[in-house]
């Protein structure tokens, strides 16, 4: 599985272009990648604040012959990112439900799942926003950023391509499992 990349320099929100990407052409997999986004939403229709030069992406994807629960999606995504997050800081990080990553108490990461059904075919959306340069404020719920962790900056181009090939490679071995 291979996921057509779209870059942005500055969208609404990420899902909401994934939403009009499926709607309106014949892509299956592809990945939104923006470095700004002025409308992005949380969990529970909450703001998700965008600084520049954080990582604002939204993977989408058919779910096809998939008898995997969107709860049991979430988590997957979860641990994907995850993963990629530990190769950078190699510290602990915390999996807090229903789909924030955290670290030292301080949330690093939000994922943000939504479904759309196009033609009988039911597709997953999958923003992601990771604190790379700049910690957001939310008021009674502390941020941190992976600049601030490790003392040094991130190739963000890097980081995109990484996390590309986490989902490529176990998407692939998730959907060969499923067939």
């Amino acid at each position: 599985m291979k996921f057509k990349i779209f870059n942005f320099k500055k969208l609404k929100s990420t899902n909401d272009t994934a939403i009009r990407i499926i709607k309106n052409t014949n892509f299956d997999y592809g990945m939104i990648i923006t470095d700004t986004q002025n409308n992005g939403r949380g969990q529970y229709g909450k703001k998700w604040i965008s600084y520049k030069g954080n990582l604002f992406i939204s993977f989408f994807y058919k779910l096809e012959n998939i008898k995997v629960s969107i709860n049991k999606l979430t988590k997957i995504n979860c641990l994907l990112v995850k993963k990629l997050l530990s190769n950078y800081y190699k510290k602990r990080i915390l999996f807090k439900k229903p789909n924030d990553l955290m670290v030292n108490k301080k949330k690093i990461c939000g994922i943000l799942q939504e479904t759309l059904i196009k033609l009988d075919k039911k597709y997953i959306i999958v923003g992601i926003g990771i604190n790379l340069i700049k910690s957001p404020y939310i008021k009674n719920y502390p941020t941190t950023n992976l600049y601030e962790l490790m003392n040094r900056k991130i190739d963000k181009k890097k980081i995109q391509n990484k996390l590309k090939k986490i989902f490529e490679q176990k998407l692939t071995k998730l959907y060969q499992s499923w067939k």
